[in-house]
This record gives structure tokens, sequence and C-alpha cells, in this order.
């Protein structure tokens, strides 16, 4: 069956964070993405949940590296194997903290050729009071993120748009809310569209 044009979902996540020294935290996390409205009609249905782990090394103030795997489980499609790479760059201006990440994944299984991307995501949170997020705080979060892929010499673009509303409990925990929109196919087929009600957990142990 055809991917319809245009759909909607709810996609929980949970991280978890561990430190393990001063430079080094090992990251896991679980999402899962249920879509609604098939074809103009209500019909919530699971889509797929991927498990994640990433250990990160902080190289220097600002710019932080990260070797990570992936193991996706889809309903229709087939399963995956992703491998990752990523470099992020932090920096605080006043009250805003700016984030860009530069990150490489590749794709396999499925009985389908390996897919390849490259994909940039720029980032703003700004805490709602005072000049930093601190517990029993609210902050606002928002992403943009362009995903260019080649799978079996075909090209195509995905771009992201998020915007967060976020809670910090305490120094371990916090929560966030949002819309997550994705317009993928961009380049050579017709356009897709999916909106996801996003909620985040992120525990640090």
């Amino acid at each position: 069956m055809a991917q319809p044009n245009t759909q909607y979902g709810f996609a929980p996540t949970i991280n978890f964070n561990k430190k393990l020294s001063e430079n080094e935290k090992l990251n896991f996390n679980i999402s899962s993405r249920e879509l609604g409205f098939d074809e103009g009609e209500f019909s919530l249905q699971h889509a797929q949940t991927e498990f994640a782990l990433v250990s990160s090394t902080k190289l220097s103030l600002y710019g932080t590296l990260a070797l990570g795997y992936s193991y996706t489980d889809r309903r229709t499609g087939g399963n995956s194997h992703n491998l990752i790479q990523q470099f992020t760059i932090s920096n605080i201006f006043g009250s805003f903290r700016i984030g860009h990440r530069f990150a490489t994944d590749q794709a396999f299984g499925g009985n389908r050729d390996t897919r390849f991307r490259l994909r940039y995501r720029i980032s703003c949170q700004l805490p709602l009071s005072g000049q930093s997020v601190n517990r029993n705080e609210f902050y606002i979060k928002l992403n943009n993120e362009y995903l260019n892929q080649i799978q079996e010499s075909n090209y195509n673009l995905q771009i992201r748009l998020a915007s967060h509303l976020g809670f910090e409990f305490n120094d371990n925990n916090k929560v966030e809310l949002g819309i997550e929109y994705r317009a993928g196919s961009l380049v050579r087929e017709q356009a897709q569209h999916l909106t996801l009600l996003r909620l985040i957990w992120f525990e640090s142990l």
C-alpha cells in the first residue's frame, strides 16, 4: 500500500543518560511512533520502535563527538540496523543556548540497499525566566534539521521543524512536549508530510 501524502502521529521517547567520566557520557533511548488519520480517517496504528545507544566524548568546551548504533523495528517495510556518527557544537549567548549538530548515519537490513544520510540540525533553547534553565522552570526549544539521503543511487531531501515546551524538575529529570513537522521526498517524489506530537523524557542516572 502506498504511504499517504499527509499523516499525523504521536512519538514518545525516553532518554537515559549516564556520565562515565568528566568528558564521556553514554545515552540509551527508546522511541516509538504511532500514526493516525490514515487516508482521512482516524486509525491510530503502531508504526515503529527504535532502540539507540550512543557514546559521546567532549573534545573541547564547545565540541562533542559521538558514535552510536540503533535498531529500528518497523510494522511494515522491514527492520534496519543503523550506524551513527555525529559532532555537535554548543554556544551560549546571554540566555540563548545555540546548538549545531552535524551527523551521518548508515542504515542496512530489511532487504533494501544501504541508505546513507547526511544531516545538519540547528537548535535554540531559551529559558522562560532568568538567564538559564534551573530546576522547576520552563524553557522553549526550537529545532530545524535538514536530512540529505542517498539510497539505490537516488538522492532525496527531508526538512524537519520542531517546537517544544520543556520543564526541568531537577538536575536529573526533565520533560519536553511539542510538535514536529517533517516534509520528506522533496526531490524525486511527491512530497510527504508528517506532523508528530512529541513527548520526550530525560533521565540522568
